[in-house]
């Protein structure tokens, strides 16, 4: 039989029986529980009823969390000449065009965002099978292939997280950190909730949100009263 540690059980305790929170009562019994020795990340998990396996029911966006993500994000940039100088002057980590292509192509991905402007997608596109599973391959409907590249790099340094649902009808995603202010992470949790429910396909049928649940990184997972999630 497998040993439990003790900060695992005690967590685990503290969430017994609790279920359909509120999101603010489901935040506090999340930041009571997160006693790891790093700021965890809260972690949302919305459960839609939608098979992603039909295009028309694809769900992805990007949503701007009105208090961040509490999380540095690496940003590379594909781009030459001026727009190259603009994303670097606009705080991008990574710039290049072949060199970039190369590097990546040997394994070396040391970004969590991916930009490029639209003359370098024929480019990137031959990186499709290494930054699409990671899902880092930049497209247009969430703004990670644009001319502004000043304003992409922005967003993505400032709070800006991307969603895809996922096989199973999951959306994963981080609304903070355990040390933010419970407000905050509330505020961010609706807004990333909305985001989702606005993102809802032509072809959904049915239930569309079905369940939500938050945890944090170390720590067990809770059920949040939907009704508590709208803005």
């Amino acid at each position: 039989m497998t040993k439990v540690a003790k900060r695992t059980a005690s967590a685990r305790a503290l969430f017994d029986g609790k279920s359909n929170l509120t999101v603010e009562d489901a935040v506090a019994l999340i930041k009571s529980a997160a006693t790891a020795k790093f700021d965890e990340t809260v972690e949302i998990s919305l459960n839609l009823g939608v098979d992603p396996r039909h295009a028309d029911q694809m769900v992805r966006g990007v949503v701007g969390l009105p208090n961040g993500t509490g999380k540095t994000v690496r940003v590379a940039v594909f781009a030459r000449g001026a727009k190259a100088d603009e994303a670097k002057a606009a705080g991008a980590d990574i710039v290049g065009a072949e060199d970039l292509l190369e590097t990546i192509q040997k394994g070396v991905i040391e970004f969590d965002r991916c930009i490029a402007t639209p003359d370098m997608m024929p480019l990137v596109g031959r990186l499709g099978k290494i930054l699409g599973p990671r899902n880092l391959m930049p497209n247009p409907k969430v703004g990670t292939v644009t001319m502004d590249v000043a304003t992409a790099v922005g967003n993505a340094k400032g709070g800006e997280v991307q969603f895809k649902v996922e096989k199973a009808g999951i959306i994963h995603g981080g609304v903070g950190k355990v040390s933010f202010d419970a407000a905050k992470l509330a505020e961010n949790i609706r807004t990333f909730v909305d985001a989702v429910v606005k993102a809802k396909p032509a072809g959904a049928k049915g239930t569309y949100l079905k369940k939500v649940s938050l945890a944090s990184t170390m720590g067990p997972g809770v059920s949040v009263d939907l009704a508590s999630t709208s803005k």
